[in-house]
């Protein structure tokens, strides 16, 4: 089985009044996914961020639950703790 963790950063704007994403930036570890998602917020102005890892099995062809590391700012509710599984 060959897993792989994958640490992602992920921006929102508020278009119309609703939550869009923006690309996802792939991080090298939590930390740079947790720096890079603030910095999109704070920084960059976008409505919110958060980072995330995820692990994925692409020998299946599975990817397992997203872990949220941080929010920051407005996300959609898909991203809090509650509705951490897909």
């Amino acid at each position: 089985m060959t897993e792989i963790v994958n640490f992602v950063a992920l921006a929102f704007d508020r278009i119309d009044g609703v939550l869009v994403a923006n690309e996802p930036v792939v991080c090298a570890s939590p930390m740079a996914a947790i720096q890079t998602a603030q910095g999109q917020w704070k920084v960059f102005g976008h409505a919110g961020a958060v980072a995330f890892s995820r692990t994925s099995d692409f020998e299946k062809g599975k990817f397992n639950r997203r872990h949220v590391l941080r929010r920051f700012g407005q996300v959609p509710d898909e991203y809090s703790e509650e509705y951490d599984d897909e």
